[in-house]
């Protein structure tokens, strides 16, 4: 499985790395946002009010944002209440539906931090929540094998 991974140029993370995060994390955030207005992405209520910083590795950018009254919302400056890292591949094999939160982490592919009950409250969400059929083919098409 190893070899199939989406191997990205490192020169990538170096320009991301280059990126303001208030930058990265309006477009990340605009995302999130159309996906709720979808009905793709519904934040549960116990996410309202905490802090997420995603972390893309072989991309070198990291977006924060926040739940405020079940919207995604940019936020700058703060710390966040929970932390997820991974390279994009494994991203998007998380988005496809094809692979979940739990396998990545243990195969250290994920990296979690900060408040564990949330961690779970998130990963729930992520494995119960219904992928859009364009979703799991954009994934499937930008992944190798």
């Amino acid at each position: 499985m190893e070899q199939n991974r989406l191997r990205l140029p490192a020169f990538l993370a170096k320009v991301g790395a280059r990126l303001p995060e208030p930058f990265v994390s309006l477009h990340f955030v605009a995302g999130l946002e159309v996906a709720r207005l979808m009905h793709w992405l519904n934040p549960p209520e116990e996410l309202e009010g905490k802090v997420f910083l995603i972390r893309v590795e072989d991309l070198g950018v990291a977006s924060r944002f926040r739940v405020m009254a079940g919207r995604f919302r940019p936020c700058m400056g703060q710390d966040e209440d929970l932390s997820l890292s991974a390279c994009a591949a494994d991203f998007l094999v998380m988005m496809q539906g094809e692979m979940d939160a739990d396998t990545l982490f243990f195969q250290r592919r994920l990296r979690i931090s900060g408040d564990t009950e949330l961690g779970l409250v998130v990963k729930n969400w992520l494995d119960t929540e219904e992928r859009p059929a364009w979703l799991r083919r954009l994934a499937g098409a930008l992944l190798p094998g």
